[in-house]
């Protein structure tokens, strides 16, 4: 009689695939702008007319440049001889410059409790005057648990209360809301 031989394969599981983050496009230049008419303009900023990208580069190399494409959007696309290795860099400044610009609002958040004391909630109130001095965002939550969820309508009362106590000039971000813990608003100053 044969011999029967049973082998069992144990499925390995694939890991997932490494999702790397989109790098911005970058410029085409010299013998990689593959089009058959550009518009050049010289390193002065003056227009040389439109002609083959072989032509431009003809030029471009004889002063120690190099042939970058600025516009490839437009028709025929327009192209600039210059210093690449200083374009990228201005770029690079200017990328920077932009992003130290940028004012970064961040979003403190204050949380109080359905039976907070006078003295906490004066401590609360203060710590969010704060925030908003300095330029904050402030997000408000009343925490409810358990048997506290029943009276939505106290704590709702409780965290008007609350906002009203608040001295320092503010609008409302987003108006009172409620998520399943409780009730939650934000605040931002004037």
């Amino acid at each position: 009689m044969p011999l029967k031989v049973i082998i069992k394969y144990k499925k390995i599981r694939r890991p997932p695939r490494k999702i790397f983050p989109k790098k911005a496009p970058k410029d085409r230049i010299n013998e990689q702008i593959r089009v058959p008419q550009i518009r050049v303009i010289d390193d002065a900023g003056n227009q040389l007319g439109i002609m083959s990208p072989f032509e431009a580069l003809k030029i471009a190399r004889e002063q120690d440049l190099d042939l970058v494409e600025i516009a490839p959007q437009a028709l025929p696309p327009v192209c600039k001889i210059m210093d690449y290795g200083k374009y990228q860099y201005q770029q690079s400044r200017q990328e920077r410059a932009n992003k130290a610009k940028q004012k970064k609002v961040d979003v403190k958040g204050i949380r109080i409790g359905f039976r907070t004391d006078d003295h906490d909630l004066a401590f609360k109130r203060d710590m969010a005057e704060r925030f908003l001095k300095k330029g904050h965002k402030v997000k408000i939550e009343i925490f409810l648990r358990g048997r506290e969820k029943a009276h939505q309508d106290l704590a709702r009362t409780n965290l008007e209360n609350f906002v009203k106590s608040i001295s320092t000039p503010f609008k409302a971000e987003q108006e009172m809301k409620r998520y399943p813990a409780g009730w939650n608003m934000v605040i931002a100053p004037e």
